[in-house]
């Protein structure tokens, strides 16, 4: 009977590993046509206003690529991922430059590709434990895998945070602007990309003396990038 016992444990282990895989395959293709209208941020998010006794209302809508702005599209990628349409997903270039930074005695800054940050608030949590990495890595090769780049940004711009309660581009803007996610000219589009490393604590309509010069930078950006054109590459 004892000799049986870890013959079990490791065929139940390897049952779950394969539940696993079939189901985070599974719910990558749906969302690969499916609109989404909620992530585990946004979840989580609301659990942790309910924890507190507080109850957190959230804005999102989905709204499919053709309506939303170009300027926006170019921004967010201008001010959080430039590589965005050559890589698999990970941006090696940024993680040597934050390793170095960090084993040179500064910060260990991020270095998540768009990618790697839609897997992340779609179907994991916040915070830094080495088990979220590793699913965080699983979930964009799969992303990488099976969408397109399109797609990605697509649903990226649809679930990400961009203040308390406030999530994806329609909302931002209705937000911060009074305007559609399709309507937003340069300007808006670069201050909500330059809020996006820290959306709870700046604002894209009362830009702090940072903001705006994060948003200054991403509009030379987004110029040196060739503008708009530079869509053409993910499409």
């Amino acid at each position: 009977m004892q000799t049986g016992w870890p013959r079990k444990l490791l065929r139940y282990f390897f049952i779950a590993i394969a539940a696993f895989v079939g189901l985070s395959v599974f719910l990558v293709l749906v969302f690969r046509f499916v609109p989404v209208f909620g992530s585990m941020v946004m979840v989580e998010r609301k659990v942790g206003a309910w924890l507190h006794g507080d109850n957190l209302e959230i804005h999102q809508q989905w709204t499919p690529w053709s309506r939303l702005s170009d300027n926006a599209k170019l921004a967010v990628m201008a001010g959080e991922d430039q590589r965005f349409p050559e890589h698999w997903g990970f941006d090696t270039d940024q993680i040597r430059r934050a390793l170095t930074s960090w084993s040179d005695g500064g910060d260990l800054r991020g270095a998540s590709t768009i990618s790697q940050q839609t897997a992340r608030n779609l179907f994991l949590w916040t915070g830094r434990s080495w088990v979220r990495k590793g699913l965080e890595a699983w979930f964009t090769l799969l992303l990488e895998a099976l969408w397109p780049k399109q797609r990605i940004l697509e649903v990226y711009l649809n679930i990400a945070e961009w203040d308390t309660g406030v999530f994806g581009l329609q909302a931002a803007a209705e937000h911060y602007f009074g305007t559609s996610a399709a309507n937003l000219n340069v300007t808006q589009a670069s201050r909500l990309a330059a809020i996006l490393p820290n959306p709870r604590g700046w604002s894209a309509s009362r830009p702090s003396p940072y903001v705006l010069k994060r948003s200054a930078w991403i509009q030379r950006q987004m110029r040196q990038l060739g503008g708009t054109a530079f869509l053409q590459r993910i499409e």
